[in-house]
């Protein structure tokens, strides 16, 4: 396929015959991952490499192992094997600006994976995080319409813990100003891991006396993080959100420890990523990407973005990760007597 738009692309503005002779060779995408670790990335990875494979491109990578200084390296050598477009999961919003600039530098162009990366140059492909904060302030509202309610945020480094943030008051504002609902404390998490969130979710129990009826988390793996705090308290069960469908929070869901977890396919969101790097590669321009917006950004940059659609999952709909093949029943429904369908 992307032989097909680069043999066009030599058509249309008329390449020179070495870089004609360069057109037939393969495509190269180069991938920087923030933190690998975490489990949901080994999904997008699989998901980028089939839309690679599919189009006879080749897949280089590097993981910054949550340095923002790392990933700057890491860039720099995905540019010196020469790389032909760039998905980058940015551990640092800020920090990653060298690295776009050094790319740019080399005409290549760059994808925004997942996170903003505040610069018109680069494409931005993510879900709509800020409707990912609603549903899951929305299903954490509905389980628990009244009490103290504790915000475990994201990384202060991840422009998507302040886009699930905003969501998330959207939503609980109305309750707020009602005094159905009181915000009695919030934290970021740092790097997002699991053992800082529940590190905050302790501290914050210990502050209120536990005095907690309800926590809205921002992801499965701080949600799994302020369970664990949870339950060292005899707490466990009462309404927690995250997001990405882990299947360690989905288990969770249909154990009755956490209230809902945001399904953002990464499986979608890994092949278009594929897709877009390779048309950018070809020579496509980003207005030009099928289902690409444009979009301005809290900080006032307009760029072009596409956003995928999340879906909520929660004990009423835990069969639908089961239909699509996303987690097996025996997984989902692993240490859970009875419990919801498709676990009972």
């Amino acid at each position: 396929m992307h032989k097909a738009i680069l043999a066009a692309v030599v058509a249309t503005v008329g390449f020179s015959s070495a870089a004609l002779a360069a057109s037939h060779e393969s495509l190269t995408v180069g991938v920087s991952w923030s933190n690998f670790q975490e489990e949901r990335w080994k999904t997008d990875e699989a998901a980028i490499k089939s839309a690679l494979d599919a189009a006879g491109a080749d897949y280089v990578s590097a993981d910054a192992q949550s340095s923002s200084a790392k990933q700057l390296s890491d860039v720099e050598s995905l540019i010196a094997q020469g790389v032909d477009a760039l998905i980058i999961l940015a551990q640092d919003a800020q920090a990653i600006g060298p690295a776009i600039d050094a790319a740019f530098a080399e005409g290549i162009p760059v994808v925004g994976y997942d996170r903003l990366i505040e610069d018109d140059r680069a494409f931005y492909l993510t879900f709509d995080n800020v409707e990912v904060g609603r549903m899951q302030a929305r299903a954490v509202l509905e389980a628990q319409p009244t009490g103290n309610y504790v915000m475990i945020k994201g990384s202060p480094t991840d422009p998507n813990a302040d886009f699930l943030r905003g969501g998330q008051q959207e939503v609980l504002q109305e309750a707020i100003d009602a005094g159905d609902i009181t915000i009695v404390d919030e934290a970021y998490t740092d790097q997002w891991l699991p053992a800082n969130a529940q590190r905050n979710m302790e501290q914050i129990l210990t502050a209120q006396d536990n005095n907690v009826d309800a926590v809205v988390a921002s992801n499965d793996g701080t949600a799994g993080g302020a369970v664990a705090a949870l339950t060292a308290q005899g707490m466990e069960g009462i309404p927690v959100s995250g997001q990405d469908g882990d299947h360690a929070a989905l288990n969770r869901i249909a154990q009755g420890t956490q209230t809902v977890s945001v399904w953002k396919d990464a499986r979608d969101l890994g092949q278009r990523a594929g897709e877009i790097a390779l048309e950018l590669a070809g020579g496509t321009e980003m207005s030009a990407i099928e289902g690409a917006e444009e979009w301005t950004s809290p900080a006032g940059t307009t760029l072009w973005a596409e956003f995928l659609e999340p879906v909520p999952v929660t004990a009423d709909n835990l069969t639908v990760v089961v239909e699509a093949g996303w987690i097996d029943q025996e997984k989902l429904c692993q240490g859970v007597e009875g419990g919801p369908a498709p676990c009972n």
